[in-house]
Order: structure tokens, then C-alpha cells, then sequence
């Protein structure tokens, strides 16, 4: 279902009181070339400071859909260049996976399925899965439209350390859990 919608940035100008005095911009909510498509989930892109009425027409916005694997939800926004698509989507009420914030865990991992993501301060994954197709989504942002798939954290975090830490899957021991519970 295709929708069509002023822009935040042209509605919220209209709105202020000092603006409303003044003749109607190029750029008002009846311009057909302000207006943005949307489908029933797709919303606007948000600003830094998460307001709507800071989208500056000039940063190229991209959409992006997530499926959930977890949920078993589809998710398709929009994103502008400049934000992070975490962000994004919780600005628009829109609840994926996430620990940090910062991009030194792998709670947000996702697998790009099609389009491109720039993570300049993704740490939580090493070049190799980056090149593998990994991304972060608290710290990304979208370079093209993008379709991306939620990963399991623990999945990636093996991907990520378990051959340097880890000899394999852990086999229980209930000799050493008697023991332990023993000593309580």
C-alpha cells in the first residue's frame, strides 16, 4: 500500500508561529516534490538529537529492512547517511537487539543480505567478518538501500573469539557438578 506524506522537516516549519506569518515556501506541505513515499511501516528518517523536523533534505536517505529472526519480524524504515540505524529505529518505535551501544559487543550483529553499510567504529567485529558479510547495527549507517537478517549474539561471538579462547562445544560434567553443589 502506497502512501504519500509531507516531509516532517516542511510540516514542522509550517507549524512554528513566527514561519506561519510568513508566504507559503516551495517546499510546503502541498509541494508534490516534498513529499515522501512511504509504505505501512516505512517512516521518515530522524535526526541526531531524535527530532524529526532536523532531516535536511541535502543527506541522501536509504531504506532499510531487517528481518528478526528472534521476533520473526520484518522491520523497513528509513535512514539517512549521517545516523545510525539502531538509533533510527528506536526513534520510530521500533525494537531490535542491542547491549552496548557502542559497538564493542555483538547483541546488535546482523548479516547483510543485499545493499551497503558503512561501520567505521564497529569493534565488537574483526575485518574477516566484515568482510563476511557482519555489520553492527549501533554503530552503522546505511551507504544504499539495505536488507539485513538479526543474527544470534552467541553464533557470532564464536565466529568472532571461540577459536582463540575456546576448545570446542563445553561437555557437562556431572561429577565436578556433584562436587560443586557438595560443597554449598
Amino acid at each position: 500500500m502506497d502512501l504519500r506524506a509531507p516531509c516532517n522537516f516542511c510540516t514542522s516549519i509550517r507549524r512554528s508561529s513566527i514561519l506561519s506569518r510568513l508566504p507559503p515556501s516551495p517546499y510546503s506541505s502541498s509541494s508534490l516534490s516534498c513529499r515522501r513515499k512511504m509504505t505501512a511501516e516505512l517512516q521518515t528518517a530522524v535526526g541526531v538529537n531524535g527530532r524529526t523536523d532536523s532531516y535536511s533534505p541535502s543527506i541522501p536517505t536509504h531504506k532499510v529492512t531487517v528481518h528478526d529472526r528472534q521476533r520473526g519480524e520484518v522491520h523497513e524504515f528509513f535512514v539517512s547517511e549521517d545516523q545510525y540505524i539502531l538509533h533510527t529505529a528506536e526513534s520510530q518505535n521500533i525494537t531490535l537487539p542491542f547491549a552496548c551501544r557502542h559497538g564493542c559487543c555483538t547483541s546488535c550483529a546482523v548479516r547483510i543480505k543485499s545493499g551497503q553499510i558503512r561501520q567505521p567504529e564497529a569493534l565488537g567485529i574483526s575485518a574477516e567478518l566484515k568482510s563476511q558479510g557482519y555489520a553492527l547495527l549501533c554503530v552503522g549507517f546505511p551507504s544504499s538501500d539495505l536488507e539485513v537478517e538479526t543474527q544470534d549474539e552467541d553464533e557470532v561471538y564464536w565466529l568472532q573469539f571461540g577459536r582463540y579462547f575456546a576448545r570446542g562445544p563445553v561437555e557437562r560434567d556431572d561429577y565436578a557438578l556433584e562436587l560443586a553443589m557438595g560443597d554449598e
